[in-house]
């Protein structure tokens, strides 16, 4: 327990901050999700542009590093451009 005033106003603030913080990582890790179990091409380059944004909103925030945001950017962007397109698909 902490023994100065401002302290323990800190401990309070450092409750708030992680529950928002694991809120808007877990908001995002949902989003990657479904990027990743998007059933063609098209829905993924939607679900990408979404979650790129939340991503960003994330970093800007805090809750994870600016680095951290754009390593998940790439791979995923990298992800849905090596999905096969409408007209791989169907061989026509």
């Amino acid at each position: 327990m902490p023994h100065h005033k401002s302290a323990f106003k800190r401990m309070r603030q450092d409750k708030v901050i992680k529950i928002r913080n694991s809120a808007a990582r877990s908001r995002m890790r949902t989003a990657i999700r479904k990027v990743h179990q998007a059933g063609s091409k098209q829905e993924a380059e939607k679900a990408l542009l979404d979650t790129i944004a939340i991503i960003d909103r994330t970093a800007r925030k805090g809750a994870i590093h600016k680095n951290t945001a754009n390593r998940y950017k790439s791979r995923l962007t990298r992800f849905v451009n090596s999905l096969p397109s409408e007209q791989e698909a169907g061989g026509t």
